[in-house]
């Protein structure tokens, strides 16, 4: 495929080992990905004197030369089995970024539920992925976004009729193997009216010491009167770089979960927007971080009311250590005729350290003139109060510390639709707030 430009350095950097755009039987899907290449050259690696950008510096993924997976790594069943979610009998796995499908399962779907890879989705159902698959998530304005267009090809596809349950969890496990490869994983969620599902992405690596990329892209449809519960575990290598897209469109009257955990990477950032289409729909938008060492978690997220009756929640946590450093600008827009909106967001931060760092940024613009809305935001440490409470009862400080740690942020994880990963995530959580005795 030919472009009309050469692309700016920083994009050349991020391409040299990606290899040819994928080529599909479909006009449609090839038209797609020719234009979101054509917007990646167009465009260019964001820097901190992008406003969106200005507190987290990705220029050490242009001085990485990734290059996508080289053949298959064999994982046995065996190496995985830790990372299963027993309520789950649904399950696909990708291994760097390619379905593996010996170690997925989606037996025993109810009527009117697909769960399958995309690759097959796009050869068996091109005509029900037209009108959504790169649709909502904007290639136009985002260089990460354009690239994983462009490169679209594998990922997950999941699809639930109106008025049908999906029984238990979809688990959907993302693994890396190889060192300095770049992956661009698609997922595709259609809700039709009435329907109901849990989701539950998990991106991990094998190899704690890898270094590589996922750039990974998420579209969800929520149509009338549905309801999703989704979360998101972000648990990559600690040298690795992490970038998520989720843009989520809600119809009337439905209802979107979100729950997003974020312990891993190098520098990472997750992007969240959600734009309600249909009157008296509803989202809760919960989030933490948990980070230390000198890893850079960004989280940007955008909640757009466009129609009556809104409601929207919002959570947000990040718990700082040692030179850490941690990003959250979250911006609820409400638009003209969006009347009855209800609306509140809340970002609370904790430092561990002296070293540690917040940057919060909590927005509100509002264009209607009857609506609830409310924000705000918090950075501090450990409350000297409740410390002396504890220790006064018998606790050492160190376990004081560690408890009243922990506490901050099992609020949000207890919150997670599935009981399994609430329990892992409060022994992550535990394990990685330890302090010396």
């Amino acid at each position: 495929m030919t472009v009309s430009q050469a692309p700016h350095p920083s994009v050349a950097a991020l391409l040299q080992g990606s290899g040819r755009v994928p080529q599909a039987p479909h006009a449609w899907l090839n038209a797609r990905r020719g234009a979101a290449l054509e917007r990646a050259n167009a465009l260019s690696v964001p820097t901190t004197r992008d406003e969106e950008w200005r507190f987290t510096d990705v220029s050490p993924l242009t001085r990485v030369a990734f290059h996508t997976a080289q053949g298959a790594t064999r994982v046995a069943p065996a190496d995985l089995a830790s990372l299963r979610i027993p309520e789950a009998t649904i399950h696909l796995t990708f291994i760097d970024g390619v379905f593996a499908r010996e170690l997925s399962s989606a037996h025993g779907l109810a009527e009117g539920v697909i769960v399958t890879d995309l690759a097959s989705a796009l050869d068996a159902r091109s005509a029900e992925l037209e009108p959504h698959l790169a649709k909502l998530a904007h290639y136009e304005r985002d260089v990460f976004v354009a690239l994983n267009t462009a490169w679209l090809h594998d990922g997950a596809y999941i699809r639930v009729a109106g008025d049908r349950v999906c029984d238990g969890p979809v688990h959907l496990l993302f693994v890396s193997t190889q060192k300095e490869t770049v992956s661009h994983p698609r997922t595709l969620i259609v809700l039709e009216p009435g329907a109901q599902a849990t989701v539950v992405e998990e991106y991990v690596a094998l190899d704690a010491a890898d270094t590589y990329f996922s750039n990974a892209v998420t579209e969800v449809v929520v149509h009338e009167n549905a309801c999703l519960r989704h979360a998101k575990l972000q648990r990559e290598a600690r040298g690795a770089f992490h970038i998520g897209q989720c843009a989520v469109a809600l119809a009337k009257d439905a209802r979107y979960e979100s729950d997003t955990v974020t312990l891993g990477a190098r520098i990472s950032r997750n992007d969240i927007r959600v734009v309600q289409q249909g009157e008296g729909a509803e989202c809760r938008i919960d989030g933490l971080t948990l980070i230390g060492g000198r890893q850079l978690a960004d989280t940007h997220t955008a909640i757009e009311h466009a129609q009556p009756n809104g409601r929207s929640r919002q959570l947000n946590k990040c718990i700082v250590a040692d030179a850490a450093h941690a990003v959250f600008n979250g911006k609820i827009l409400v638009r003209p005729g969006a009347q009855l909106t209800d609306s509140a967001q809340q970002s609370r931060n904790l430092l561990l350290s002296a070293k540690a760092h917040v940057d919060t940024k909590p927005q509100l613009e509002i264009f209607a003139d009857d609506v609830k809305c409310a924000h705000g935001a918090t950075v501090g440490q450990l409350d000297p109060e409740q410390l002396f409470y504890l220790r006064s009862r018998g606790l050492a400080e160190a376990r004081a510390r560690n408890l009243l740690t922990y506490a901050f942020g099992a609020e949000v994880i207890d919150r997670l639709p599935v009981a399994s990963l609430v329990e892992r995530l409060e022994r992550v959580v535990l394990e990685q707030t330890q302090t010396p005795e």
